[in-house]
């Protein structure tokens, strides 16, 4: 779904059509799956990082436009709402110094974009749910110009019969309860999404690995403590997106954490695409069978929160990678990267397992795992390996992060490398000092002056040091 599209109307000729492209694509991806002419390249690591547009008194700033016709980098794009951007980097073998190679290419993005927006009076934030957004400021008004945008939102209000979007969320104390007529709520939520390219051989393993990761991912990342003046879960973005983007109970939702383990290929993702979810734009474009256009268009509109994709390698050569969407955008550059090596390392660290990892947490497990992190965050308990219920920062602490650190050496990550990284995770972790805490603790010294609050927290990102060193509120 990154790329732009020339139409918003669709009849049902393109219905067809789109379906008989995508069924071809789906079987030649079978063909190149069973063949093994996938790429053997793998062990590469890129990011796409979401960020926030407000002004110098913290409230949003609808001004991507603006911004992006100023910066001209195209690493960075428009994202729904104008309110946000997105930036991208390089992908980057896991070798030597990888993460410290993808910190300070996007630090050198970031600051590209940083110094434009100050130039217009505005700043960027990275931040999974922006205190200072407003339901009255998330309509097609405020939509970006493009056309994929307005067509998604067309469709899915379509197949809604124009049913209003419900939004309920559950905290320990408080509730929210509200109605919206279109999509844009979906861009109140904003994400650091890493990509983990597999060597096909280790696919299976890798993506089911990342189902596992996820509950932790989202524990030592969660950074989105409040929506619309409310306190919610730790990790609010995640019900926020599942249910902006519910497209009623006759079909599949599209924003899911999945409904099984890959027992055999990943082709089992690629055929749920195709029998399971309906189409929701048939765009219909004139690329051979091996671009798979329609298969990768069609997986761009469901948003699993593991989702294996089909890139290309810089000789044309077909790839599989998985995007881990989990993990909140912030709280800084470095604990975003960070982040990335965390979600790096547990992934190798649980494929290394002698006993695959999704034969000792069944699925189910694993799935309920997610939401009980995303929802008490450093606080939750989880049922681990042996039916087990601990505590989630002694499965970081004890367990996964010395086990990625050893994995991430023996991938010849060096030792200072591991250190820094993975450190940061870990003083994060056992100080439970995450962006959603740190902001839950403002808030309590401070009270709900959420313009002042993003102005806080905006001044301390700049510094770039990470968010367990900023100063108690």
């Amino acid at each position: 779904m990154g790329d732009e599209i020339d139409r918003r109307h669709f009849g049902a000729v393109d219905f067809s059509r789109f379906r008989r492209l995508l069924k071809q694509e789906t079987d030649h991806l079978q063909n190149l799956l069973d063949s093994d002419r996938m790429s053997e390249r793998g062990d590469i690591v890129g990011f796409e990082l979401e960020a926030c547009i407000v002004g110098e008194d913290g409230h949003p700033r609808a001004a991507n436009k603006e911004l992006l016709n100023a910066l001209k980098n195209p690493l960075v794009v428009p994202e729904l709402s104008q309110f946000n951007v997105e930036l991208n980097g390089s992908p980057t073998a896991l070798t030597g110094n990888v993460f410290s190679r993808l910190h300070d290419e996007l630090m050198s993005t970031w600051e590209d974009c940083q110094s434009t927006a100050n130039a217009l009076n505005c700043h960027l934030v990275q931040i999974g749910i922006l205190p200072t957004i407003e339901q009255r400021l998330l309509t097609s008004d405020h939509m970006s110009d493009m056309v994929r945008f307005e067509a998604l939102n067309d469709r899915l209000m379509a197949i809604r019969d124009g049913t209003e979007i419900e939004i309920r969320i559950e905290g320990a104390n408080e509730e929210l309860d509200i109605r919206h007529d279109d999509v844009m709520l979906e861009a109140a939520a904003t994400s650091f999404q890493i990509h983990l390219q597999c060597k096909p051989e280790r696919a299976i393993r890798d993506f089911n690995a990342a189902i596992v990761a996820s509950a932790p991912m989202v524990a030592l990342s969660a950074n989105s403590h409040y929506l619309f003046g409310k306190e919610l879960w730790s990790e609010t973005r995640i019900p926020l997106f599942e249910q902006a983007i519910d497209i009623g109970a006759r079909h599949l939702n599209r924003v899911y954490f999945g409904s099984d383990y890959v027992n055999e290929s990943l082709m089992e993702v690629f055929a749920a695409n195709l029998h399971d979810h309906a189409i929701l734009l048939p765009f219909v474009q004139a690329e051979p069978l091996h671009k798979f256009a329609h298969l990768r268009f069609q997986n761009g509109t469901i948003w699993r929160w593991n989702r294996p994709l089909i890139g290309f390698d810089y000789d044309g050569q077909p790839h599989l990678r998985i995007e881990h969407r989990t993990v909140p955008s912030g709280p800084t550059i470095k604990d975003c990267v960070a982040n990335c090596a965390a979600f790096v390392g547990f992934v190798r660290a649980l494929v290394n397992r002698a006993t695959p990892v999704e034969q000792e947490i069944p699925f189910d497990i694993a799935k309920q795992n997610f939401y009980t992190a995303a929802t008490h965050g450093l606080e939750a308990e989880i049922v681990w390996t042996n039916d087990q219920t601990v505590k989630i920062t002694d499965v970081i602490t004890e367990e996964l992060l010395p086990a990625a650190h050893d994995a991430l050496v023996a991938a010849h990550v060096p030792q200072e490398e591991c250190n820094l990284f993975l450190g940061i995770v870990n003083e994060r972790v056992r100080s439970g000092l995450n962006g959603a805490n740190w902001q839950k603790q403002w808030v309590a010294k401070h009270g709900r002056d959420f313009p002042r609050l993003t102005i806080d927290y905006t001044r301390l990102q700049e510094t770039n040091e990470p968010v367990h060193t900023w100063p108690t509120p």
